[in-house]
């Protein structure tokens, strides 16, 4: 049984940092794709970014600078490390797994950026 659980989300007030995690289970952690993605009620789930197993990162322009996606195969977790946050990266933040045809989500995690 796949399981992806995220941890982390907080209210933050803006400028302010948090980390992510998603820790993984059930799956060959080293060989997937794996991706933080955002979710705002009415908006399209918007990739945030991701690592590929070699390592290579990618980012949408709006947190370039400002977030890192990180992962540590031995403890089968991903990070995603926001810095400088704006109100704008208010949602529901969500761990992915991707292998070949082979996809998982987590549940997701809260994250509110307020003054």
């Amino acid at each position: 049984q796949v399981q992806l659980v995220e941890s982390g989300g907080d209210l933050v007030q803006p400028g302010g940092s948090l980390r992510l995690s998603c820790a993984a289970s059930g799956i060959i952690f080293s060989a997937y794709t794996m991706g933080w993605y955002r979710q705002v009620p009415g908006k399209e789930r918007e990739l945030v970014g991701d690592i590929t197993s070699g390592g290579s990162t990618n980012y949408v322009d709006s947190v370039k600078g400002r977030f890192t996606v990180s992962r540590d195969n031995t403890k089968k977790t991903v990070y995603l490390q926001m810095n400088g946050l704006k109100p704008e990266d208010t949602a529901v933040y969500l761990c992915h797994a991707k292998y070949l045809i082979f996809n998982y989500w987590g549940q997701g995690t809260q994250v509110t950026v307020s003054s």
